[in-house]
């Protein structure tokens, strides 16, 4: 009886560990499409005039709380990802300036920003860039006057949480956060994470990430209403929200650390999400040019986990050309263009709405209505657990239809 009682057991443990296997052996057939696809690239005809920068916004430090991570592992971070930029994000503190303390300006040849992470009045959570001294009295105004004395001082407010932030939409934000990677890493379960690990962490430790990567339908939607509803360039970003603080490790009295295991560390959310931001090559990446770009919403962001992105495109030609971010006139014969260096699906949006899809490394799509127009792109060759899941991300092109002239009447 004894016998047959552990038989059954280990039956059991047998069976329930099944699915795992059966996980870990979708990441093995993902990581192998991955390399394939990766030896498919194709080079984007022509020289563009703007230079593809590739970055991460939203990040923390020790300095602000929630954190482990130092300065250290930040630039080492940057570096392994041949980053060209990083945004950070510090959540202030009473006694302390955070924004005037975190890593700023070039090291290790990559560019770092400061910026602030604040809660208003109004309970919006806005991210401010670059940091502000007085990012600590946040809470004591409205999500309003933060972003006007944010505009005052040059710099750029984003609504980060957009769906627990409920007055940024009729604010004058700049932009929103649609999609945030820690966020994203909430709706795992724990149990199932925990074995997934078991058997996928020493082989795919990043393409983990692809069992619970999801579109951010949600924020998307609320995105595109926010254009529709005001009328006005909203610029969309990722979030990679780095803490590098996920994990288990045992440390001594002094902090040294002797055994461990970091879910997050900094390099592997650097390699999972990244925004690229277009600037043109007659500029040199600075602080001043990189903001620029990005209120203009020369950006797109990418899931390079998937396959690098450098090289995405979205134009519109007509009597003047345009990149992602900019206004156009409507007239006859305009056309929008979208190239990437994979073979790829492009689905056009109007107005947050699908209107046409095309593959290829190139698609062209006529323009017969003005609109608000984006692209999504994706990698059907993918199989699951990546499969249907978005690639790139574009900003929109704002096809506008403008009044035509009145004419002078002569006296």
């Amino acid at each position: 009886m004894k016998r047959k009682l552990i038989i059954g057991l280990v039956a059991l443990v047998v069976v329930s560990q099944l699915p795992f296997a059966y996980r870990r052996d979708r990441l093995r057939r993902l990581n192998n499409t991955i390399q394939q696809l990766a030896s498919q690239r194709v080079s984007m005809p022509g020289e563009s005039e703007f230079v593809d920068y590739q970055g991460v916004i939203h990040v923390h430090s020790s300095l602000g709380g929630h954190s482990t991570g130092n300065f250290a592992e930040l630039i080492a971070a940057a570096k392994a990802n041949q980053l060209d930029f990083v945004i950070m994000t510090e959540h202030p503190q009473q006694d302390f300036d955070t924004a005037a303390m975190t890593l700023n300006g070039m090291h290790a040849g990559v560019l770092f920003v400061n910026g602030s992470e604040v809660v208003t009045s109004n309970n919006d959570r806005l991210l401010l860039i670059p940091g502000s001294a007085e990012a600590a009295s946040a809470g004591a105004k409205t999500t309003q006057e933060v972003i006007d004395k944010q505009r005052i001082s040059g710099g750029l407010s984003f609504a980060a949480y957009p769906a627990d932030s409920q007055n940024w939409q009729t604010s004058s934000v700049d932009g929103v956060e649609v999609y945030n990677l820690f966020t994203n890493t909430r709706e795992i379960n724990p149990a199932v994470m925990f074995f997934d690990g078991l058997w996928s962490y020493g082989s795919y430790p990043e393409l983990m990430f692809a069992n619970f990567f999801a579109r951010p339908t949600e924020n998307l939607k609320r995105w595109d209403d926010a254009i529709s509803a005001s009328n006005r360039k909203l610029v969309a970003t990722p979030g990679n929200d780095a803490h590098s603080n996920v994990g288990l490790s045992v440390s001594d009295a002094t902090g040294k650390q002797w055994l461990g295991v970091k879910l997050d560390p900094y390099e592997r959310s650097f390699r999972i999400v990244r925004t690229h931001v277009l600037i043109k090559r007659d500029k040199a990446l600075s602080s001043q040019s990189l903001l620029e770009a990005i209120a203009l919403g020369h950006c797109y962001f990418s899931c390079d986990i998937f396959g690098e992105a450098k090289g995405f495109s979205f134009t519109a030609t007509g009597a003047s050309q345009k990149i992602l971010g900019d206004e156009i006139d409507f007239a006859n014969g305009l056309s929008l263009k979208a190239g990437a260096p994979l073979n790829s699906r492009f689905m056009l949006l109007k107005d947050g709405r699908v209107s046409d899809q095309k593959s290829g490394t190139s698609a062209d799509f006529p323009v017969s209505v003005p609109g608000v127009y984006r692209v999504e792109v994706y990698l059907d060759s993918l199989p699951a657990p990546a499969k249907g899941h978005p690639w790139i991300i574009s900003n929109p092109i704002y096809v506008r239809l403008r009044p035509a002239p009145v004419p002078l009447i002569s006296q």
